[in-house]
């Protein structure tokens, strides 16, 4: 049987290595082995090829629509809306200020606020307050199941102590809020420390005159005795607070008894 012939000898004078898949230099037309395929390793003495480009392929460049931008875009980006074409950077309606851009209207906290009285309307004061506090006490059991998935603390606490609680971080900190657990027969001042101690904050409680690292309850604002325990707080009949609910963490002036505006810290969608 005759032996299949396949590949090239490379042409370098110092080389002749046979290479099955060799290399044809674009030059000189020379066959070359992977080592002196470059015109520089086989000291080509031909001068490139210039290759012209195509004179049947037009390219269109697409200008971009807003005023004063002189971007422009080989492929077309057109707005659904205003049906214009824009850059990159112009191409969402905000960006470009769409003449058909729809201005949002005012929305959750006015609805929100006019279902509430309706509901409440039909349900009378009493049992309102007994409702809002059930529901309170529901979602907090459901993000329990979540925190205890994320929740960071000491973990040589016993399952039967700890309290979860999602903490709202004062508003300088790069994280708004962060699962924390802790002993449910800690005080409110330990809870503190330990919580400013996870999340790094700095800690001036022992410093006279300076703000004071506070918790404070996630409905009323209210700042937390110090020397109250979390089991009391839990227990507590008039706004307890509840395991796997929020608790706010905010630096407050030593006068102070509590938040401004709970609002800004928690966003109830």
């Amino acid at each position: 049987m005759a032996e299949l012939d396949v590949g090239k000898h490379c042409q370098h004078e110092s080389c002749h290595q046979k290479d099955f898949l060799p290399f044809v230099c674009d030059s000189c037309s020379g066959v070359y082995c992977l080592q002196h395929r470059s015109r520089e390793a086989h000291s080509c003495s031909e001068e490139p090829v210039k290759r012209e480009a195509s004179t049947g392929s037009v390219v269109i460049n697409h200008p971009c629509s807003f005023e004063e931008c002189k971007e422009k875009q080989l492929l077309p980006v057109i707005c659904p809306q205003c049906e214009k074409h824009f850059c990159l950077a112009h191409r969402h309606q905000d960006d470009h200020k769409c003449e058909k851009l729809e201005i949002q209207k005012p929305r959750m906290a006015a609805t929100k606020e006019l279902v509430q009285r309706i509901v409440e309307s039909k349900d009378g004061s009493k049992s309102k307050g007994r409702k809002g506090a059930k529901n309170s006490a529901t979602a907090a059991k459901v993000a329990l199941m979540k925190l205890k998935l994320h929740a960071v603390g000491d973990k040589g606490l016993p399952q039967t102590e700890r309290t979860y609680f999602q903490v709202y971080l004062p508003k300088e900190s790069e994280v708004s809020s962060q699962p924390m657990f802790f002993c449910s027969k800690w005080s409110v001042g330990k809870v503190v420390d330990y919580a400013a101690s996870l999340a790094s904050l700095k800690n001036n409680n022992n410093v006279l005159a300076a703000k004071k690292l506070r918790l404070c309850h996630p409905v009323t604002g209210k700042a937390l005795r110090q020397d109250d325990s979390l089991h009391s707080l839990l227990t507590s009949p008039e706004d307890p607070l509840h395991n796997g609910g929020n608790v706010i963490l905010e630096y407050l002036d030593n006068d102070s008894s509590g938040l401004e505006d709970v609002c800004q810290y928690i966003t109830i969608g």
